[in-house]
Protein backbone atom coordinates (compact mmCIF):
# COMPACT_ATOMS: atom_id res chain seq x y z
CA UNK A 1 0.00 0.00 0.00
CA UNK A 2 1.38 3.79 -0.38
CA UNK A 3 2.54 5.78 2.33
CA UNK A 4 0.74 9.20 3.26
CA UNK A 5 2.11 12.57 3.57
CA UNK A 6 0.38 15.56 4.43
CA UNK A 7 1.79 19.00 3.65
CA UNK A 8 1.37 22.11 5.26
CA UNK A 9 2.46 25.58 4.72
CA UNK A 10 3.44 26.01 8.33
CA UNK A 11 3.58 23.41 11.27
CA UNK A 12 1.11 25.84 12.74
CA UNK A 13 -1.71 25.28 10.48
CA UNK A 14 -1.98 21.48 12.18
CA UNK A 15 -1.82 22.88 15.47
CA UNK A 16 -5.38 22.10 16.12
CA UNK A 17 -5.11 18.29 15.76
CA UNK A 18 -3.11 15.59 16.72
CA UNK A 19 0.84 15.49 15.78
CA UNK A 20 1.64 12.85 13.32
CA UNK A 21 4.52 11.55 11.60
CA UNK A 22 2.88 12.05 8.49
CA UNK A 23 2.42 15.93 8.72
CA UNK A 24 5.38 17.45 7.00
CA UNK A 25 6.04 21.48 6.25
CA UNK A 26 5.90 22.52 2.31
CA UNK A 27 9.57 23.36 2.57
CA UNK A 28 11.07 20.13 4.26
CA UNK A 29 8.44 18.43 1.69
CA UNK A 30 9.98 20.59 -1.35
CA UNK A 31 13.94 20.02 -0.11
CA UNK A 32 13.56 16.38 0.20
CA UNK A 33 15.85 14.85 -2.31
CA UNK A 34 14.28 12.71 -4.80
CA UNK A 35 14.28 9.23 -4.21
CA UNK A 36 15.04 6.10 -5.93
CA UNK A 37 12.31 4.82 -7.35
CA UNK A 38 10.48 2.00 -5.77
CA UNK A 39 8.15 -0.73 -3.91
CA UNK A 40 6.86 2.09 -2.08
CA UNK A 41 4.49 4.07 -3.21
CA UNK A 42 3.48 8.19 -1.87
CA UNK A 43 0.23 9.93 -1.69
CA UNK A 44 0.26 13.93 -0.85
CA UNK A 45 -2.33 15.67 0.62
CA UNK A 46 -1.27 19.35 -0.07
CA UNK A 47 -2.54 21.13 2.48
CA UNK A 48 -0.56 24.93 1.36
CA UNK A 49 -2.83 27.67 2.14
CA UNK A 50 -2.51 28.68 -1.54
CA UNK A 51 -2.45 27.20 -4.82
CA UNK A 52 -1.30 30.49 -6.53
CA UNK A 53 0.29 29.55 -9.72
CA UNK A 54 3.81 29.61 -8.63
CA UNK A 55 3.44 29.45 -5.18
CA UNK A 56 4.52 27.10 -2.50
CA UNK A 57 1.10 25.27 -2.95
CA UNK A 58 1.22 24.88 -6.43
CA UNK A 59 5.48 24.04 -6.54
CA UNK A 60 4.42 21.04 -3.64
CA UNK A 61 1.96 19.67 -6.24
CA UNK A 62 4.22 20.09 -9.00
CA UNK A 63 7.18 18.48 -7.47
CA UNK A 64 4.91 15.97 -6.00
CA UNK A 65 3.93 14.63 -9.55
CA UNK A 66 7.60 14.81 -10.75
CA UNK A 67 8.67 12.67 -7.90
CA UNK A 68 5.92 9.69 -8.96
CA UNK A 69 3.70 11.19 -5.81
CA UNK A 70 0.27 10.71 -6.18
CA UNK A 71 -1.15 14.09 -4.96
CA UNK A 72 -4.50 15.51 -3.87
CA UNK A 73 -5.04 18.38 -5.78
CA UNK A 74 -3.21 17.78 -9.02
CA UNK A 75 -1.50 20.43 -11.04
CA UNK A 76 -4.71 20.03 -13.23
CA UNK A 77 -6.88 20.32 -10.96
CA UNK A 78 -4.91 23.92 -9.70
CA UNK A 79 -5.19 24.86 -13.23
CA UNK A 80 -8.95 24.05 -13.53
CA UNK A 81 -9.72 25.98 -10.52
CA UNK A 82 -7.88 29.01 -11.85
CA UNK A 83 -9.79 28.90 -15.34
CA UNK A 84 -13.57 29.89 -14.63
CA UNK A 85 -14.63 28.88 -17.76
CA UNK A 86 -13.95 25.42 -17.21
CA UNK A 87 -16.68 25.51 -14.74
CA UNK A 88 -18.97 25.30 -17.30
CA UNK A 89 -17.72 22.38 -19.08
CA UNK A 90 -16.82 20.12 -16.06
CA UNK A 91 -20.30 20.95 -13.77
CA UNK A 92 -22.80 22.26 -15.94
CA UNK A 93 -25.80 19.62 -15.69
CA UNK A 94 -25.13 20.92 -11.52
CA UNK A 95 -26.62 23.88 -11.88
CA UNK A 96 -29.94 21.98 -13.24
CA UNK A 97 -29.92 20.14 -10.05
CA UNK A 98 -29.82 22.83 -7.51
CA UNK A 99 -33.48 23.91 -8.44
CA UNK A 100 -34.83 20.79 -6.24
CA UNK A 101 -32.62 21.15 -3.68
CA UNK A 102 -33.81 25.43 -2.60
CA UNK A 103 -37.04 26.18 -2.11
CA UNK A 104 -38.54 28.53 -4.96
CA UNK A 105 -39.53 31.45 -2.89
CA UNK A 106 -39.60 32.69 1.36
CA UNK A 107 -35.79 33.12 0.83
CA UNK A 108 -34.20 36.54 1.07
CA UNK A 109 -30.75 35.56 0.55
CA UNK A 110 -29.24 35.54 -3.31
CA UNK A 111 -26.02 33.72 -2.74
CA UNK A 112 -24.54 31.66 -0.05
CA UNK A 113 -21.60 29.63 -0.20
CA UNK A 114 -20.81 25.64 0.83
CA UNK A 115 -17.84 24.14 2.17
CA UNK A 116 -16.89 20.90 0.64
CA UNK A 117 -14.04 18.46 2.53
CA UNK A 118 -12.85 15.36 0.58
CA UNK A 119 -16.17 15.90 -0.80
CA UNK A 120 -18.20 15.44 2.18
CA UNK A 121 -20.05 18.65 3.22
CA UNK A 122 -22.56 18.83 6.42
CA UNK A 123 -25.45 20.30 4.14
CA UNK A 124 -27.17 17.07 3.14
CA UNK A 125 -29.53 18.37 0.41
CA UNK A 126 -26.35 19.21 -1.46
CA UNK A 127 -24.22 16.35 -0.94
CA UNK A 128 -24.52 15.09 -4.27
CA UNK A 129 -23.47 18.30 -5.41
CA UNK A 130 -20.72 18.20 -3.29
CA UNK A 131 -19.77 15.15 -4.59
CA UNK A 132 -20.15 15.62 -7.94
CA UNK A 133 -18.18 18.90 -7.87
CA UNK A 134 -15.23 17.13 -6.35
CA UNK A 135 -15.15 14.61 -8.73
CA UNK A 136 -14.61 16.83 -11.20
CA UNK A 137 -12.01 19.33 -9.29
CA UNK A 138 -10.53 16.57 -6.56
CA UNK A 139 -8.91 19.31 -4.14
CA UNK A 140 -8.91 18.99 0.34
CA UNK A 141 -10.80 21.72 0.73
CA UNK A 142 -13.18 23.58 -1.74
CA UNK A 143 -15.94 26.31 -1.25
CA UNK A 144 -18.73 26.30 -3.80
CA UNK A 145 -20.69 29.73 -4.10
CA UNK A 146 -24.07 30.20 -5.22
CA UNK A 147 -25.78 32.81 -6.36
CA UNK A 148 -29.96 33.42 -7.97
CA UNK A 149 -30.89 35.67 -10.17
CA UNK A 150 -34.12 33.83 -11.23
CA UNK A 151 -32.51 30.50 -10.38
CA UNK A 152 -30.05 29.30 -8.15
CA UNK A 153 -26.49 28.57 -9.87
CA UNK A 154 -23.27 27.54 -9.12
CA UNK A 155 -21.11 30.96 -9.83
CA UNK A 156 -17.86 30.03 -8.06
CA UNK A 157 -15.42 26.92 -7.20
CA UNK A 158 -12.30 28.11 -4.85
CA UNK A 159 -9.45 26.42 -2.91
CA UNK A 160 -9.70 26.88 0.40
CA UNK A 161 -6.76 26.84 3.21
CA UNK A 162 -6.99 24.77 6.11
CA UNK A 163 -5.58 27.95 8.55
CA UNK A 164 -8.71 29.67 7.47
CA UNK A 165 -11.23 26.75 9.24
CA UNK A 166 -13.10 27.73 12.15
CA UNK A 167 -13.00 25.18 15.16
CA UNK A 168 -16.61 23.60 13.74
CA UNK A 169 -15.38 24.02 10.33
CA UNK A 170 -11.69 22.12 11.40
CA UNK A 171 -13.97 19.54 13.29
CA UNK A 172 -16.09 18.63 9.76
CA UNK A 173 -12.77 18.47 8.14
CA UNK A 174 -11.01 16.53 10.57
CA UNK A 175 -13.89 13.77 9.96
CA UNK A 176 -13.69 14.11 6.22
CA UNK A 177 -10.05 13.46 6.30
CA UNK A 178 -10.39 10.72 8.86
CA UNK A 179 -12.72 8.85 6.12
CA UNK A 180 -10.45 9.77 2.85
CA UNK A 181 -7.35 8.05 4.94
CA UNK A 182 -7.36 6.09 8.18
CA UNK A 183 -3.98 6.12 8.20
CA UNK A 184 -3.35 9.10 10.03
CA UNK A 185 -5.38 8.35 13.00
CA UNK A 186 -5.00 4.30 13.13
CA UNK A 187 -1.79 2.66 13.43
CA UNK A 188 -1.36 0.84 9.57
CA UNK A 189 -1.68 -2.54 8.39
CA UNK A 190 1.61 -4.75 8.55
CA UNK A 191 3.07 -3.81 5.02
CA UNK A 192 1.53 -6.44 2.79
CA UNK A 193 4.38 -8.34 0.14
CA UNK A 194 2.31 -6.85 -2.90
CA UNK A 195 4.17 -5.31 -6.54
CA UNK A 196 1.18 -3.63 -7.31
CA UNK A 197 -2.39 -2.89 -6.08
CA UNK A 198 -5.83 -2.90 -8.38
CA UNK A 199 -9.12 -1.60 -7.27
CA UNK A 200 -12.32 -3.88 -8.31
CA UNK A 201 -14.75 -1.93 -8.83
CA UNK A 202 -18.31 -3.60 -7.84
CA UNK A 203 -22.26 -2.72 -6.38
CA UNK A 204 -22.63 -5.37 -3.67
CA UNK A 205 -26.57 -4.30 -4.61
CA UNK A 206 -26.78 -5.04 -8.15
CA UNK A 207 -29.77 -7.77 -9.24
CA UNK A 208 -27.62 -8.62 -12.35
CA UNK A 209 -24.01 -8.15 -11.35
CA UNK A 210 -21.30 -9.27 -14.28
CA UNK A 211 -19.42 -11.41 -11.79
CA UNK A 212 -21.24 -13.13 -9.01
CA UNK A 213 -19.64 -13.34 -5.36
CA UNK A 214 -18.13 -16.09 -6.11
CA UNK A 215 -16.10 -14.93 -8.88
CA UNK A 216 -14.91 -11.98 -7.67
CA UNK A 217 -13.28 -14.12 -4.98
CA UNK A 218 -11.38 -16.12 -7.56
CA UNK A 219 -10.00 -12.56 -8.94
CA UNK A 220 -9.07 -11.69 -5.70
CA UNK A 221 -6.90 -15.21 -5.05
CA UNK A 222 -5.72 -15.09 -8.69
CA UNK A 223 -4.47 -12.19 -7.93
CA UNK A 224 -2.54 -12.70 -4.57
CA UNK A 225 -0.97 -15.89 -6.75
CA UNK A 226 0.69 -13.50 -9.11
CA UNK A 227 1.93 -10.94 -6.33
CA UNK A 228 -1.36 -8.04 -6.80
CA UNK A 229 -3.98 -7.06 -4.22
CA UNK A 230 -7.38 -7.16 -5.93
CA UNK A 231 -9.19 -4.89 -3.83
CA UNK A 232 -13.05 -4.83 -4.10
CA UNK A 233 -14.26 -1.30 -4.45
CA UNK A 234 -17.77 0.61 -4.70
CA UNK A 235 -18.62 3.93 -6.03
CA UNK A 236 -18.08 5.84 -2.72
CA UNK A 237 -14.55 4.25 -2.94
CA UNK A 238 -13.56 7.58 -5.96
CA UNK A 239 -11.66 9.96 -3.97
CA UNK A 240 -9.64 6.98 -3.38
CA UNK A 241 -9.00 5.68 -7.12
CA UNK A 242 -5.34 7.06 -7.32
CA UNK A 243 -3.75 4.81 -4.50
CA UNK A 244 -4.17 2.12 -6.78
CA UNK A 245 -1.76 0.75 -9.94
CA UNK A 246 -5.35 -0.40 -11.64
CA UNK A 247 -8.83 -0.81 -11.79
CA UNK A 248 -11.03 -3.57 -13.05
CA UNK A 249 -14.57 -2.54 -13.60
CA UNK A 250 -16.91 -5.90 -12.52
CA UNK A 251 -20.07 -3.34 -12.32
CA UNK A 252 -22.47 -2.75 -15.56
CA UNK A 253 -20.78 0.41 -17.56
CA UNK A 254 -22.51 3.06 -18.56
CA UNK A 255 -21.81 6.10 -20.60
CA UNK A 256 -24.13 7.80 -17.85
CA UNK A 257 -22.71 6.75 -14.25
CA UNK A 258 -20.52 6.35 -12.15
CA UNK A 259 -18.59 3.58 -14.17
CA UNK A 260 -17.75 5.69 -16.91
CA UNK A 261 -16.17 8.49 -14.47
CA UNK A 262 -14.11 5.61 -12.62
CA UNK A 263 -12.28 4.65 -16.07
CA UNK A 264 -11.92 7.55 -17.25
CA UNK A 265 -10.17 9.18 -14.11
CA UNK A 266 -8.20 6.40 -13.39
CA UNK A 267 -7.08 6.40 -17.42
CA UNK A 268 -6.18 10.05 -16.62
CA UNK A 269 -3.98 8.92 -13.29
CA UNK A 270 -1.88 6.83 -16.03
CA UNK A 271 -3.62 3.54 -14.53
CA UNK A 272 -3.93 0.35 -16.10
CA UNK A 273 -7.57 -0.10 -16.78
CA UNK A 274 -10.36 -2.38 -18.06
CA UNK A 275 -12.90 -1.69 -19.08
CA UNK A 276 -11.39 1.29 -20.54
CA UNK A 277 -13.14 4.40 -21.46
CA UNK A 278 -12.95 3.98 -25.20
CA UNK A 279 -14.61 0.59 -24.90
CA UNK A 280 -17.01 1.41 -22.77
CA UNK A 281 -17.81 4.58 -25.51
CA UNK A 282 -18.10 2.13 -28.28
CA UNK A 283 -19.68 -0.69 -26.93
CA UNK A 284 -22.31 0.27 -24.62
CA UNK A 285 -24.42 1.97 -27.15
CA UNK A 286 -25.58 0.02 -29.56
CA UNK A 287 -26.30 2.70 -32.38
CA UNK A 288 -22.32 3.55 -32.05
CA UNK A 289 -21.73 -0.33 -32.26
CA UNK A 290 -23.53 -1.01 -35.22
CA UNK A 291 -22.09 1.95 -37.22
CA UNK A 292 -18.56 0.84 -35.95
CA UNK A 293 -19.13 -3.20 -37.13
CA UNK A 294 -20.99 -2.24 -40.26
CA UNK A 295 -18.05 0.12 -41.15
CA UNK A 296 -15.76 -2.79 -41.18
CA UNK A 297 -18.41 -4.87 -43.24
CA UNK A 298 -18.97 -7.38 -40.71
CA UNK A 299 -22.08 -9.56 -40.93
CA UNK A 300 -25.00 -8.31 -38.81
CA UNK A 301 -28.95 -9.28 -38.61
CA UNK A 302 -30.24 -6.58 -41.11
CA UNK A 303 -30.43 -3.02 -38.77
CA UNK A 304 -31.74 0.09 -39.20
CA UNK A 305 -31.85 3.27 -36.91
CA UNK A 306 -35.62 4.54 -36.32
CA UNK A 307 -35.99 8.11 -35.80
CA UNK A 308 -38.69 9.79 -32.98
CA UNK A 309 -41.48 11.63 -34.84
CA UNK A 310 -40.81 9.36 -38.22
CA UNK A 311 -44.15 7.37 -38.88
CA UNK A 312 -43.34 6.78 -42.13
CA UNK A 313 -39.94 4.57 -41.26
CA UNK A 314 -41.78 2.89 -39.00
CA UNK A 315 -44.68 1.77 -41.26
CA UNK A 316 -41.97 0.46 -43.43
CA UNK A 317 -40.15 -1.71 -40.91
CA UNK A 318 -42.40 -4.58 -41.50
CA UNK A 319 -42.23 -4.76 -45.20
CA UNK A 320 -38.27 -4.08 -44.90
CA UNK A 321 -37.54 -7.36 -42.51
CA UNK A 322 -40.79 -8.85 -42.10
CA UNK A 323 -42.22 -10.03 -38.87
CA UNK A 324 -41.73 -10.32 -35.95
CA UNK A 325 -38.96 -7.63 -35.72
CA UNK A 326 -36.61 -6.52 -32.72
CA UNK A 327 -36.84 -3.09 -31.18
CA UNK A 328 -34.14 -1.92 -29.26
CA UNK A 329 -32.59 1.25 -27.15
CA UNK A 330 -29.38 1.80 -27.86
CA UNK A 331 -28.26 1.47 -23.96
CA UNK A 332 -29.54 -1.62 -22.61
CA UNK A 333 -27.91 -4.34 -21.24
CA UNK A 334 -28.99 -7.99 -20.43
CA UNK A 335 -31.92 -7.83 -22.93
CA UNK A 336 -33.27 -5.16 -21.32
CA UNK A 337 -35.27 -2.78 -23.61
CA UNK A 338 -35.28 -5.57 -26.23
CA UNK A 339 -38.91 -5.63 -27.53
CA UNK A 340 -39.78 -8.54 -29.93
CA UNK A 341 -43.03 -6.96 -32.10
CA UNK A 342 -45.50 -9.56 -34.21
CA UNK A 343 -47.62 -6.88 -35.69
CA UNK A 344 -47.45 -3.41 -37.25
CA UNK A 345 -49.69 -2.46 -34.22
CA UNK A 346 -47.42 -4.02 -31.80
CA UNK A 347 -44.51 -2.27 -33.16
CA UNK A 348 -46.08 1.23 -33.25
CA UNK A 349 -46.66 0.55 -29.15
CA UNK A 350 -43.47 -0.66 -28.43
CA UNK A 351 -41.71 2.36 -30.17
CA UNK A 352 -44.05 5.02 -28.16
CA UNK A 353 -42.97 3.32 -24.97
CA UNK A 354 -39.26 2.56 -26.40
CA UNK A 355 -39.39 6.67 -27.57
CA UNK A 356 -40.04 8.06 -24.20
CA UNK A 357 -36.41 6.62 -23.03
CA UNK A 358 -34.50 7.46 -26.06
CA UNK A 359 -34.74 9.80 -29.48
CA UNK A 360 -33.40 6.93 -31.50
CA UNK A 361 -34.24 3.40 -31.41
CA UNK A 362 -32.53 0.29 -33.43
CA UNK A 363 -35.02 -1.86 -35.65
CA UNK A 364 -33.75 -5.74 -36.24
CA UNK A 365 -34.39 -8.38 -38.16
CA UNK A 366 -35.58 -11.44 -36.19
CA UNK A 367 -32.85 -14.08 -36.18
CA UNK A 368 -33.73 -17.09 -33.65
CA UNK A 369 -31.70 -19.81 -32.81
CA UNK A 370 -31.55 -22.00 -30.13
CA UNK A 371 -28.60 -20.28 -28.31
CA UNK A 372 -26.17 -17.26 -28.86
CA UNK A 373 -22.61 -18.28 -28.63
CA UNK A 374 -20.73 -15.68 -26.41
CA UNK A 375 -16.84 -15.51 -27.05
CA UNK A 376 -14.73 -13.98 -24.13
CA UNK A 377 -11.79 -12.02 -25.73
CA UNK A 378 -9.34 -10.55 -24.06
CA UNK A 379 -6.31 -9.00 -25.82
CA UNK A 380 -7.20 -9.98 -28.92
CA UNK A 381 -7.30 -13.54 -28.24
CA UNK A 382 -10.38 -15.93 -27.59
CA UNK A 383 -10.58 -16.73 -23.66
CA UNK A 384 -13.15 -18.98 -23.47
CA UNK A 385 -16.38 -19.99 -25.29
CA UNK A 386 -20.32 -20.56 -24.06
CA UNK A 387 -23.67 -21.43 -25.45
CA UNK A 388 -26.35 -19.23 -23.84
CA UNK A 389 -29.38 -21.41 -24.28
CA UNK A 390 -33.08 -19.12 -24.41
CA UNK A 391 -34.86 -18.56 -21.46
CA UNK A 392 -37.88 -21.60 -21.49
CA UNK A 393 -40.92 -20.63 -23.50
CA UNK A 394 -38.82 -17.70 -24.42
CA UNK A 395 -37.22 -15.83 -27.29
CA UNK A 396 -34.12 -14.09 -25.15
CA UNK A 397 -31.82 -15.52 -22.81
CA UNK A 398 -33.12 -13.25 -19.83
CA UNK A 399 -37.26 -13.13 -19.59
CA UNK A 400 -37.72 -9.67 -17.42
CA UNK A 401 -41.22 -10.99 -17.24
CA UNK A 402 -40.59 -13.61 -14.90
CA UNK A 403 -38.75 -12.54 -12.38
CA UNK A 404 -38.07 -15.08 -9.03
CA UNK A 405 -36.44 -13.54 -5.32
CA UNK A 406 -36.41 -10.34 -4.04
CA UNK A 407 -34.39 -8.21 -6.48
CA UNK A 408 -37.24 -9.44 -9.45
CA UNK A 409 -34.13 -11.38 -11.13
CA UNK A 410 -35.16 -12.47 -14.64
CA UNK A 411 -35.15 -16.06 -15.35
CA UNK A 412 -32.88 -17.28 -18.00
CA UNK A 413 -32.04 -20.24 -19.81
CA UNK A 414 -29.14 -22.60 -19.53
CA UNK A 415 -25.51 -22.29 -20.65
CA UNK A 416 -22.66 -25.22 -21.90
CA UNK A 417 -19.14 -23.95 -21.70
CA UNK A 418 -16.60 -25.33 -24.41
CA UNK A 419 -12.86 -25.22 -24.69
CA UNK A 420 -12.47 -22.68 -27.47
CA UNK A 421 -10.91 -25.18 -29.51
CA UNK A 422 -14.65 -26.71 -29.87
CA UNK A 423 -16.33 -23.17 -30.86
CA UNK A 424 -17.06 -23.23 -34.64
CA UNK A 425 -13.68 -21.33 -36.73
CA UNK A 426 -16.07 -18.79 -38.51
CA UNK A 427 -17.71 -18.00 -35.16
CA UNK A 428 -14.31 -17.32 -33.58
CA UNK A 429 -13.28 -15.21 -36.48
CA UNK A 430 -15.71 -13.32 -36.44
CA UNK A 431 -15.49 -12.55 -32.66
CA UNK A 432 -11.82 -11.49 -33.13
CA UNK A 433 -12.96 -9.30 -36.21
CA UNK A 434 -15.77 -7.71 -34.14
CA UNK A 435 -13.35 -6.41 -31.33
CA UNK A 436 -10.43 -5.42 -33.15
CA UNK A 437 -12.08 -1.74 -33.93
CA UNK A 438 -12.89 -1.25 -30.08
CA UNK A 439 -9.76 -1.84 -28.02
CA UNK A 440 -7.33 -4.74 -26.66
CA UNK A 441 -9.55 -4.94 -23.67
CA UNK A 442 -11.90 -7.91 -22.51
CA UNK A 443 -15.11 -8.27 -24.34
CA UNK A 444 -17.52 -10.72 -24.79
CA UNK A 445 -18.96 -11.08 -28.44
CA UNK A 446 -22.42 -12.25 -29.05
CA UNK A 447 -22.85 -14.00 -32.13
CA UNK A 448 -25.72 -16.14 -34.06
CA UNK A 449 -25.36 -19.07 -36.21
CA UNK A 450 -28.40 -20.48 -37.73
CA UNK A 451 -26.79 -22.78 -40.26
CA UNK A 452 -26.96 -21.07 -43.20
CA UNK A 453 -24.78 -17.22 -41.73
CA UNK A 454 -23.18 -16.30 -38.32
CA UNK A 455 -24.08 -12.54 -37.45
CA UNK A 456 -22.40 -10.46 -34.78
CA UNK A 457 -25.47 -9.23 -32.47
CA UNK A 458 -23.24 -7.03 -29.76
CA UNK A 459 -19.81 -6.49 -28.53
CA UNK A 460 -19.51 -6.10 -24.69
CA UNK A 461 -17.53 -4.40 -22.80
CA UNK A 462 -18.33 -5.89 -19.48
CA UNK A 463 -18.70 -9.69 -20.14
CA UNK A 464 -20.40 -11.62 -17.61
CA UNK A 465 -18.01 -13.47 -15.69
CA UNK A 466 -19.49 -15.66 -12.96
CA UNK A 467 -18.02 -18.96 -11.17
CA UNK A 468 -20.15 -21.97 -12.14
CA UNK A 469 -20.73 -20.45 -15.58
CA UNK A 470 -17.91 -18.91 -17.94
CA UNK A 471 -15.08 -20.82 -15.84
CA UNK A 472 -16.65 -24.14 -15.92
CA UNK A 473 -14.37 -25.10 -18.60
CA UNK A 474 -10.95 -23.50 -17.18
CA UNK A 475 -11.97 -22.97 -13.29
CA UNK A 476 -9.13 -21.16 -11.41
CA UNK A 477 -7.20 -20.42 -15.26
CA UNK A 478 -9.99 -18.30 -16.41
CA UNK A 479 -9.07 -15.76 -13.16
CA UNK A 480 -5.53 -16.04 -13.67
CA UNK A 481 -5.20 -15.10 -17.05
CA UNK A 482 -7.00 -11.92 -16.87
CA UNK A 483 -4.96 -11.17 -13.71
CA UNK A 484 -1.89 -12.29 -15.77
CA UNK A 485 -3.10 -9.47 -18.47
CA UNK A 486 -3.26 -7.18 -16.03
CA UNK A 487 0.11 -7.97 -14.34
CA UNK A 488 1.57 -7.69 -17.84
CA UNK A 489 0.62 -4.31 -18.28
CA UNK A 490 1.80 -3.41 -15.37
CA UNK A 491 5.03 -4.37 -15.57
CA UNK A 492 5.05 -2.58 -19.08
CA UNK A 493 3.47 0.58 -17.48
CA UNK A 494 6.91 0.34 -15.06
CA UNK A 495 9.23 0.31 -17.67
CA UNK A 496 7.22 2.98 -20.10
CA UNK A 497 6.94 0.62 -22.46
CA UNK A 498 3.80 1.78 -24.63
CA UNK A 499 1.22 -0.28 -25.80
Amino acid sequence: MSRLLIVVEKPSDWGSYYPSDNVVSATDYLKEPPSAEGDERVQVINLCRSYKYLGLGYYVSLLAEARGHRVIPSVRAINDLRRRSIYGLDIGDLNLRLTKFFPDGGADATDFGLLVYFGQTNYAPLAEVARQVFDAFPCPILKIEFERQRFWQISAIKAVGLNTLNDAQEDAFAAALDAFSRKIWRKPRARRKFRYDIAMLHDPEEALPPSNKRALKQFVEAGKELGIEVDPVTRNDYSRLAEYDGLFIRETTSLDNHTYRFAHRAEREGMVVIDDPVSILRCTNKIFLNDLLRARKLPMPRTEIVFRDNDRQLAELPEKFGLPLVLKIPDGSFSRGVVKVESAAALRAAADELFQHSALLIAQEFMYTEYDWRIGVLNGQALYACQYFMSRGHWQIYDHANVHGSKHIPRSGGFKTLPVREAPAEVLKLALKATAPIGDGLYGVDIKADGKRVAVIEVNDNPSIDAGVEDAYLGEDLYRRIMEEFLRRLERKRLGIEE
